[in-house]
């Protein structure tokens, strides 16, 4: 009787781990670029317009997509809401946490701006800052509550010490790096960049953060946008499926660095857990098997044109070799990985979040719903 005892228990706790309120995590607080931003952007400057969130949402909502991001299918598997955007006060609920997230985002600031090449004034260290003042705010609010209708909408205290801290930025990094400096130059300001990453954190730690999700940049080289710009590239300029090699060989670089700096973070921060996943392995394997999983060729375009010396950008008119054209989506975006030849589609941000959320592509490999701080018990 006692060993069957104990086989009961050890499956009822293999079945709580495996639950996504295995931790009892009560909110995400995320931050980042575009990969991860559920209307920030929008409430500050120019919403998308249709076509975008025709598939899931049938409507604009502030997401460069068709639908959800991967953010939304992370708060999807912790049972809680979608997130609202910092910046978007209208109908905003932050009881189950907040997104910081703008598009365009980098980890330093540059000298560059959102009308100009579409860079957010957001940076990691603004959006920290963000976080700062709402979480005094709202706590300060909270507190003053004679009761519970006052609190409505507002994070409740205790919860930002359990709340899972979620961080994906990096690609804009790299892609101003690229812009002025060449892939080759864009080596030497790594360092500098993945230092100022590692402050950010250590900001949001010293203001009680204690569980970090933490995703490295993706294969900036197969982005379709950059694919459609290449004419006859010399010998070697493109990998085995034709991503660009030499802008995914300064990811790896970034995201080796990544990983060293987030270690680093593990050691000095030891009340904190760290988890770091290996987003471009996932994204590359989705790439690299578009086919066999469902999709169209690679580097489709559902909603754009671009080409050698043209660009029709999602939801725009334009045109297209002297005719006008609208740049709307295509018949089955179901069917294609890229969106609008940077941000991926509703049906790829799925695929991408389900092999990330079990922890097969993190380090240490623990799934999303276990990432809850070291003094809470894991059930």
């Amino acid at each position: 009787m006692t060993f069957i005892l104990i086989i009961f228990l050890l499956l009822a706790a293999r079945v709580a781990r495996s639950d996504s309120s295995t931790c009892n995590i009560p909110a995400i607080y995320n931050f980042g670029d575009s990969n991860s931003d559920t209307g920030g952007i929008a409430a500050a400057f120019y919403p998308p317009g249709p076509p975008c969130g025709e598939t899931f949402f049938k409507r604009p909502v502030g997401r460069g997509s068709d639908g959800r991001l991967i953010i939304d299918f992370i708060a999807e598997k912790l049972g809680l809401l979608y997130l609202s955007a910092y910046l978007d006060s209208i109908k905003a609920n932050y009881t189950h946490g907040a997104n910081f997230a703008t598009g365009g985002a980098t980890i330093r600031r540059v000298n560059e701006s959102w009308f100009l090449n579409g860079v957010s004034p957001f940076s990691l260290d603004i959006q920290v800052e963000h976080f700062n003042q709402f979480k005094d705010r709202t706590t300060y609010l909270y507190n003053q509550a004679k009761d519970e209708s006052q609190r409505i909408n507002l994070p409740r205290p205790d919860d930002f010490e359990k709340a899972l801290y979620t961080i994906d930025i990096g690609q804009n990094d790299l892609a101003y790096v690229f812009r002025t400096l060449g892939v080759e130059g864009s080596r030497v300001v790594i360092p500098d960049i993945i230092s100022q990453f590692g402050a950010s954190v250590q900001q949001l730690y010293w203001k009680g953060a204690r569980s970090f999700w933490i995703h490295n940049t993706g294969p900036i080289g197969c982005l379709p946008v950059t694919h459609a710009k290449i004419h006859d590239p010399p010998s070697g300029y493109l990998d085995d499926i034709g991503c660009v090699k030499g802008q995914n060989v300064i990811a790896m670089e970034f995201n080796k660095k990544l990983r060293v700096k987030v270690a680093n973070l593990r050691s000095n921060l030891p009340e904190a857990m760290f988890i770091y996943v290996d987003m471009y392995s996932a994204k590359y394997q989705l790439i690299s098997n578009a086919k066999n999983l469902g999709f169209e060729e690679r580097f489709t375009i559902c909603c754009g044109y671009h080409d050698l010396d043209e660009d029709v950008y999602c939801g725009n008119k334009g045109k297209i070799n002297g005719t006008e054209v609208f740049a709307g989506s295509c018949k089955d975006p179901t069917k294609v990985i890229s969106w609008d030849g940077v941000h991926y589609t509703d049906a790829a941000n799925h695929w991408i979040a389900t092999q990330i959320a079990n922890g097969s592509f993190s380090d240490p490999p623990v799934s999303i719903t276990e990432t809850c701080p070291k003094h809470m018990s894991v059930l």
